[in-house]
């Protein structure tokens, strides 16, 4: 026996003496009810031995008495009455920690969101729901029992998922600190969204001058292995122990033989739709998505492929990569931290019927006029009408299109960037064609970024594009000529104007991955109401998850622009290495356990478990019961809540405990 392990049976032993400590938390707790009859009410509960109060217990002096009470050998557990333990269950538990008590023999009662906050009118109310927050966690305190923490190693490797500019930002700052990474792009190449725009705002630089050296240095990084065209199909482990399963999709050309010459795209006789054109342009079934694409090797897209041969024959590819018979490959890789950077989707007007998207060729998305504006685009920087590839001299730009408009088919949620990119376009274009007309119509501009007002300011002072304020009511197209005419009510001059421009461009909006489900099963982290990855901390863990050693950034996490994106990969990457650097990691002892002599084996917990925690094992005494990987559980209760046996506790959360709070047992 350990001398933690005697330490925690003699503590397990110990009547229980109760320190209840009520916080002030400013004005937010005593600012509505009386914190020293609280105190007075605590001390007349059975084993509460000290009740203090005090403004900020979170606070160095707080944290100070209670560590005092703990080594005078007053009290053996500890309640502290405050806010959530979401904020500051940490801080209380390192506090009975530093002062030799078992950091697991606290309990906090939160009442400030659960009691002031949501009460303040009420004050006579609010001090009887805390009066129940405090009796209840003592309840529960005097059934705690001393746990002891698991440590695991951890795999000094992460995975990467999506090799945008936020997953190659984070890459590039894991291997600067000597970490292995795997980034995995489902595409064939990586850069994601940003090798599509032509300039980044409110600085006007060139997107690819930014975007093709961070490309450039990916690919030669030897401590980065990218899988493109791949993608994740399999994660099973834990915090540190990630085992995952990758799929190399194939490529029908031999990624090591292929030496990009590209003299193999020309006799090929099929083309296609081009994706990263968004249909603006062809390509051809053997391709790669753009010129400056890494890795630079070909690929042959088999669904357009008719096996002509021609590709094939000496002539044509001389070192002899095409290989038809290419197959899918599966490896599996030792993974100790995972980042998310999947990145987003653009919304799909179509379903906007009044916008004429789809139905009227002059009308286009922002990001198709973002083609359009590229040097390296369909139309080499000169932005032309689809209807007859003539310069446009008026244009129209609508704000808020998937965006803010729920009633709509829309979301709910501003997508941050569109104002901004429909600003910048619209000067590019102004600065080509200083006499054409440009009209923004806009319920709100919304210039948060640093920099950003200005360039808003001078886009209007400077450039001469007018912003009207007001939500489009009509359009519908001249048949003569295909220009698009608009009604709309302009609200700062409260008077209705029609105006009439030759191409028409939706701001659209940005969207969670059509996809992001399949990551959610995958990893078993969660996602917010508005589809986007979930983190597990608004304000104080931006970038983790719920799911331990899994993190997310960049726009997978919500609507940013770039250098929110970058920041957030960084954040992402230092807290990946952070627990990478330890070689170990702390897991909490919040588990489900088996009691073997009731389980029936059933199967119901492991159909209910959302961690895969759960399995069958067979026990000599007591035939097939389940079994539970404390790495993997996560404490969740839905395994315990099911159990017809009751055959599941939770530690920490055991019957118990809960049903001495319940039946008001004091």
């Amino acid at each position: 026996m350990t001398e933690t392990d005697i330490k925690i049976s003699i503590m397990a032993n110990e009547k229980p003496r109760i320190g209840v400590y009520v916080c002030h938390c400013g004005v937010n707790i005593g600012g509505v009810v009386s914190v020293p009859d609280l105190v007075e009410y605590a001390k007349t509960l059975p084993d509460v031995t000290v009740g203090r109060e005090y403004k900020f217990f979170c606070s160095d002096v707080g944290q100070k008495m209670i560590k005092e009470d703990i080594e005078a050998g007053l009290i053996n557990r500890v309640v502290v009455a405050a806010c959530s333990p979401r904020m500051h269950e940490p801080t209380f538990r390192i506090t009975c920690k530093e002062a030799g008590l078992n950091q697991f023999l606290f309990e906090m009662a939160n009442i400030r969101e659960h009691s002031t906050w949501v009460h303040m009118k009420d004050t006579e109310g609010a001090y009887e729901v805390a009066k129940d927050h405090i009796r209840l966690a003592i309840a529960k305190a005097r059934e705690l029992a001393p746990l002891a923490v698991q440590k695991v190693n951890v795999e000094p490797t992460c995975l990467i998922i999506g090799a945008g500019i936020t997953g190659m930002n984070a890459a590039l700052d894991l291997t600067s600190a000597g970490y292995k990474v795997y980034l995995v792009e489902r595409s064939a190449t990586i850069g994601g969204h940003m090798a599509q725009l032509d300039k980044t705002f409110p600085t006007m630089d060139c997107s690819s001058c930014i975007l093709t050296p961070k490309m450039s240095e990916i690919s030669r990084d030897k401590n980065i292995e990218l899988l493109t065209y791949s993608e994740v199909v399999e994660v099973t482990g834990y915090i540190g122990n990630f085992e995952v399963t990758i799929k190399k999709k194939p490529h029908y050309i031999d990624q090591v033989k292929c030496n990009g010459c590209g003299i193999c795209v020309d006799p090929c006789p099929i083309s296609v739709g081009n994706e990263f054109e968004l249909g603006l342009a062809t390509r051809k079934a053997i391709y790669i998505p753009f010129p400056q694409a890494v890795p630079s090797q070909y690929t042959i897209d088999m669904d357009s492929c008719v096996e002509c041969g021609i590709c094939a024959r000496e002539d044509v590819c001389e070192p002899g990569a095409i290989n038809y018979d290419d197959k899918p490959e599966f490896i599996t890789v030792k993974i100790g931290t995972i980042i998310v950077a999947t990145g987003y989707d653009e919304y799909d007007p179509s379903g906007l019927k009044q916008y004429g998207y789809g139905k009227y060729p002059n009308v286009i998305t922002g990001l198709q006029m973002e083609r359009l504006l590229s040097s390296f685009g369909p139309v080499v920087g000169k932005p032309v009408k689809p209807s007859d590839l003539k310069d446009p001299h008026s244009i129209a730009f609508l704000q808020c299109v998937g965006s803010r408009n729920f009633r709509e088919g829309g979301n709910k949620y501003c997508s941050r960037v569109c104002c901004m990119y429909a600003t910048k376009q619209a000067r590019q274009y102004k600065e080509k064609h200083p006499e054409a007309d440009i009209y923004i119509f806009y319920m709100d501009i919304r210039a948060f970024g640093k920099g950003y007002e200005e360039f808003y300011e001078s886009a209007a002072r400077d450039y001469g594009i007018n912003y009207v304020r007001g939500r489009i009511a009509e359009i519908r197209e001249n048949p003569l000529n295909h220009n698009i005419i608009i009604r709309a009510e302009d609200t700062l001059l409260q008077q209705p104007i029609e105006v009439e421009v030759e191409l028409f461009v939706l701001s659209t909006g940005i969207e969670p991955k059509a996809d992001s489900d399949s990551i959610t099963t995958l990893l078993r982290i969660q996602k917010s109401a508005d589809g986007f990855f979930l983190e597990a901390h608004p304000k104080l863990r931006p970038v983790d998850t719920l799911t331990e050693g899994i993190f997310i950034a960049g726009v997978s996490q919500g609507p940013k622009d770039i250098p929110d994106s970058v920041a957030q990969a960084k954040g992402a990457a230092s807290s990946a290495i952070g627990l990478m650097a330890k070689g170990e990691v702390e897991i909490e002892p919040f588990f489900a356990v088996v009691h073997s002599d009731r389980c029936s084996g059933c199967g119901m917990c492991i159909q209910n478990c959302a961690y895969g925690a759960i399995e069958f094992v067979d026990d000599r005494s007591f035939g097939t019961i389940a079994s539970i990987n404390i790495a993997l559980c996560k404490g969740c209760g839905a395994c315990s809540g099911n159990c017809r046996s009751s055959a599941i506790d939770i530690i920490g959360f055991s019957s118990e405990q809960l049903h001495s709070m319940i039946t008001k047992r004091v």
